[in-house]
């Protein structure tokens, strides 16, 4: 899987001219949207089909610093899936200064989008699933 890359953007900093701390977060779910679509499991495609699929813990760990301009990569991994829940990690670098800027994960589960209950994505959509667990 090719990892996510884009340019810090301005608004995305705060007055110390850094990447604000709430953008992390963020930036993760830009980049596991990334790696859904590049796994065949598209999140667009999965919400057009009924499942919804909110984030029920998140950790970040910071390391470094992100500047206006700065040109970043997500390296996304399916941690685990189960018929419920999934679980990715995540490190954002800056290679043009061999820099590591966070590590972090978000865990994630299957809600049925009409009724807003838990489903199994397993027997909901089982071709989702599979494309998603062959990413592991």
């Amino acid at each position: 899987m090719e990892p996510y890359s884009r340019n810090v953007f301005y608004y995305e900093t705060d007055c110390m001219a850094i990447v604000h701390n709430s953008n992390y977060l963020r930036i993760f779910e830009e980049a596991r949207i990334d790696h859904m679509k590049q796994s065949g499991a598209p999140y667009d495609v999965m919400e057009e089909r009924g499942i919804k699929i909110p984030q029920i813990e998140a950790h970040v760990k910071y390391k470094n610093q992100m500047k206006y301009g700065d040109i970043f990569e997500v390296h996304v991994k399916l941690e685990k899936i189960t018929g419920a829940r999934v679980r990715y990690s995540y490190e954002i670098t800056v290679p043009a200064r061999n820099a590591s800027i966070a590590e972090g994960w978000t865990e994630h589960c299957f809600v049925d989008k009409k009724l807003n209950i838990p489903v199994n994505l397993k027997r909901k959509l089982p071709d989702m699933y599979e494309a998603m667990e062959t990413h592991i």
